[in-house]
């Protein structure tokens, strides 16, 4: 008598499924990766050509020793705040140029940033021309 079950399990596991799933997650995660900003900057040193404007402006200039400048007076880092708010109180469009040398600190940089960032002041940044 030749009794067999009719229930048959089938060994073999089929990955065909699993693999469509998985190259899904892959092309998903390709598209949606390219479209998140990255927070790395490609930066280089400026060089400009341009004119430049003949005005009397306010210029803060900052050392490779960390030693500020307000025009040609040197000024302590806790005064300067203060000495550009008396000098830039009246005007409309408050402007001051930044000029600093190659070897100072991007913190000494930073530092004048925030003082025109908090007043609302604009802020160019000197560079020299190109060769």
């Amino acid at each position: 008598m030749d009794l067999k079950s009719r229930n048959k399990i089938d060994p073999n596991f089929s990955m065909s499924s699993m693999t469509d799933i998985v190259f899904l997650l892959l092309i998903f995660f390709l598209l949606t990766s390219t479209m998140v900003p990255t927070n790395v900057l490609d930066l280089k040193l400026p060089k400009a050509n341009g004119t430049s404007v003949q005005q009397e402006q306010v210029t803060v200039s900052i050392d490779n020793n960390g030693l500020y400048y307000l025009g040609e007076n040197q000024i302590g880092r806790a005064q300067l705040e203060e000495n550009l708010k008396g000098l830039l109180n009246n005007q409309t469009d408050a402007a001051f140029i930044l000029q600093a040398e190659e070897e100072s600190t991007t913190g000494d940089i930073v530092f004048v940033m925030d003082i025109a960032n908090r007043n609302g002041y604009k802020m160019v940044l000197a560079t020299q021309p190109k060769d």
